[in-house]
């Protein structure tokens, strides 16, 4: 039964709702998640498990990733069930000398503030990762990078969230948000009223659906990824690995740009491999198609050939909560006293997830964080 009153209410299931829902209820907060599906039923379930810190800007965004990343060893002890992390390290292979020129700066930020990634020439890369085609130019490495099953992951945040007290209801539509002249008042549910004078919209892609219950316009657009599954073969990568150009696709000026560059595969426990992905701002649209699946497939094939011949058993296409700069939206909102955002982490919710529900807890017992989330406001954008 829904209860009628919660210190907090967090809007959406998915990874970062679920990792917030956990870090409150861990600080004894009285907390209530409110999800519209299941739990995993969204992004947090389309989508691969890497944690790749090398993508990351220098900056904030890094340091918080760096932070996320020593978190996730300490959740493994933590959680009843086995959320398959493999800390085998992660590679950026680079295929052009245009991409070679651009990953040297990146690396080098990425170097001074503290992250321990490096490039390799052809031979040192191959000699890692023996399925690589030798008309690579090289590739970074880091052996901070990891792997983790996201929906095994979305459960056990989930389930450790109940274990210390927080209430979940899934199946459980939001209609409304109340607000009075000290701020929010209440949420509406399709099942009762909660009581309540903090909200936490964790909604992902459907963040700027909530914003207008308030009268907010939040600048998050779903961006569709495609990815392949493949049947199960012997171990093939000793390592997550992704094209260098990943970097100029997710960071770059033009969105519109769909599928070519950014892809990348990583091997499951099972032996299947996921293949992926694209970028393609489409709406809501979660179909696959011909031309994205065949994009990702001849590109894959150019640096990794021995992919060759291996079947694909299904494809799937997942919904990322994209953002024009790259960066989430995290922290309180100015105009609306009482609600708080944690969305909008595009293709970085599963590496950035343990670090955000820990700032999102602290900043609602404390009022501030450590680190400041000021780069990351809603006010950033025009109003």
């Amino acid at each position: 039964m829904l209860p009628k009153t919660a210190e907090v209410v967090v809007i959406g299931g998915g990874l970062i709702g679920s990792s917030i829902a956990y870090h409150l209820a861990e600080k004894n907060a009285d907390v209530v998640l409110i999800e519209k599906k299941g739990v995993a039923s969204n992004t947090s379930g389309a989508c691969d498990g890497m944690v790749f810190l090398q993508t990351k800007k220098p900056g904030i965004h890094l340091t918080l990733a760096l932070e996320s990343a020593k978190m996730f060893r300490d959740l493994i002890n933590v959680f009843g069930i086995d959320i398959e992390y493999r800390n085998n390290g992660g590679m950026m292979v680079i295929e052009s000398e245009e991409d070679l020129e651009a990953i040297k700066d990146f690396v080098q930020k990425q170097q001074k503030l503290g992250l321990d990634v490096c490039i390799l020439d052809k031979g040192e890369a191959i000699k890692k990762e023996p399925a690589l085609s030798d008309t690579i130019l090289g590739a970074t490495f880091s052996p901070i990078d990891a792997q983790v099953h996201p929906i095994f992951l979305n459960h056990a945040f989930i389930d450790s969230a109940r274990t210390l007290g927080a209430k979940v209801f899934t199946h459980t539509e939001v209609t409304g948000i109340k607000l009075a002249s000290s701020g929010v008042e209440s949420i509406v549910t399709d099942r009762g009223e909660i009581k309540t004078t903090t909200v936490i919209n964790a909604a992902g892609i459907y963040a700027p659906e909530i914003g207008k219950m308030v009268g907010l316009d939040i600048p998050i657009k779903p961006r569709r990824g495609q990815v392949l599954i493949t049947e199960e073969v012997p171990k093939l990568f000793n390592s997550i690995i992704i094209s260098a150009n990943t970097i100029a696709v997710k960071y770059g000026s033009n969105p519109q740009k769909p599928t070519r560059g950014g892809v990348g595969v990583e091997q499951t426990e099972s032996g299947n491999i996921l293949i992926g992905a694209t970028r393609e701002l489409v709406g809501f649209n979660k179909e696959t198609t011909y031309e994205g699946m065949n994009e990702i497939a001849s590109h894959i094939l150019e640096f990794i050939p021995k992919l060759r011949g291996i079947n694909v058993i299904r494809t799937f296409a997942g919904l990322r909560p994209y953002i024009p700069d790259g960066l989430p939206i995290l922290g309180k909102v100015d105009r609306v006293k009482g609600f708080v955002m944690a969305a909008g982490h595009e293709g970085d919710g599963v590496s950035l997830s343990p670090i955000t529900g820990a700032l999102i807890a602290e900043l609602i017992e404390k009022d501030k964080t450590n680190p400041p989330l000021d780069e990351f406001r809603l006010e950033r954008f025009p109003i």
